[in-house]
């Protein structure tokens, strides 16, 4: 839960970009790539008294009066954020500054907690398991994240093309969202076990062969096996609905413009769809880069429990079995605050690079 706040919280400032994803108005102009698409045809010419009205604008914005609401707009702005802070702060920001100060003891759940320094780190170092579990949460998310956004992104163009069922599909595909993720994760593994399971059944009915692979245990179909899970869990249907909310908002005068510019259907996606929705998938990469972090103990510990020969035994696995099987719990919150750093060290590096590539109107 800390991670998603303390993910979610530089959006603060750009979320109304969810309400509205984009607003161009018909007269704006769209430029990327090698295509500038102007709706209105013209661009007006800024008339004398229009820049004397802009002046009066400019000089009544720095009088006293201007300054005492501006200053007053802010301060409400805080009040309404104060609540939020206060529970960020209880229900975040102390079990983080919590759990980096039990890094440094020697602490487990049958007591101790006395200082140790650096000891925890430098065995957390040295340690293979360690190193592998990094590489496989690394391996993981990314294409979690790689999936759950190209996945979601397609179905909300396909149902932003098609207008019948819409509805209906949309409900059934984000029934998951109301599913406990443990529940679902067991509801898969009956689903693709190795004998019970009904998926090879319906393919031995359909080929005649007696063919029995086991998906979940073997380690080249294991992370086919979860990645094909990942398209039907809960972020991959809240990802479908943002991007359909998004989609719906681009206005239809860019699209019209751009085919009288004889702009392909390719060149309509790159240079007014996605600049279009960037704002919504911005948040949306941040947000599945810190569930994949975070939410992946929940669908793999009970698909895999990390197996097989701990192919799947990401961080956040790895931080269970210290805590609660090995009850090391100061070397467990050594790997909670590496988990903690690669949440910050995802959303950061993705804002940096959303510089270069996310539109805002002015």
């Amino acid at each position: 839960m800390g991670l998603r706040l303390l993910g979610a919280f530089p959006l603060l400032l750009e979320v109304t970009t969810l309400s509205a994803p984009v607003s161009v108005s018909s007269k704006a102009t769209v430029k990327r790539g090698s295509i500038s698409l102007v709706a209105a045809g013209k661009k007006r010419k800024t008339s004398p008294s229009r820049n004397t009205q802009d002046a009066r604008t400019a000089h009544t914005n720095r009088s006293p009066q201007a300054k005492k609401r501006r200053r007053k707009d802010i301060l409400s702005a805080y009040a309404f954020l104060t609540p939020w802070i206060i529970g960020f702060l209880l229900f975040s920001g102390f079990p983080i500054l919590y759990v980096f100060t039990m890094s440094f003891t020697d602490a487990t759940m049958l007591g101790g907690g006395e200082f140790v320094g650096f000891s925890n780190y430098t065995k957390m170092f040295q340690d293979s398991s360690f190193w592998n579990s990094l590489w496989v949460t690394l391996v993981f998310s990314i294409f979690s994240v790689l999936i759950t956004i190209i996945w979601g992104f397609f179905l909300a163009m396909l149902l932003n093309a098609q207008k019948r069922f819409n509805g209906v599909f949309q409900f059934i595909y984000f029934l998951p969202a109301v599913v406990p993720s443990v529940a679902l994760a067991f509801a898969f593994q009956m689903i693709f076990a190795k004998d019970t399971g009904i998926f090879n059944y319906l393919i031995g009915r359909a080929t005649g062969l007696n063919f029995a692979p086991n998906w979940l245990y073997d380690e080249m179909l294991v992370y086919p096996t979860v990645f094909f899970i990942m398209l039907f869990t809960y972020s991959t249907g809240q990802m479908m609905l943002i991007f359909r909310s998004g989609l719906k908002e681009v206005p239809r005068e860019l699209y019209e413009a751009a085919s009288l510019d004889g702009a392909t259907a390719f060149q309509k996606f790159r240079n007014v769809t996605l600049p279009a929705i960037s704002p919504i998938l911005l948040f949306n990469m941040i947000m599945a880069s810190i569930g994949a972090l975070n939410g992946s103990f929940a669908v793999l510990y009970p698909l895999t429990g990390g197996g097989p020969n701990e192919a799947t035994n990401v961080l956040s696995l790895s931080l269970y079995k210290e805590v609660f099987l090995n009850f090391r719990v100061g070397y467990g919150c050594c790997l909670a605050v590496i988990l903690f750093l690669l949440a910050v060290v995802f959303a950061s590096a993705q804002f940096i690079v959303s510089k270069k590539w996310v539109y805002y109107e002015n």
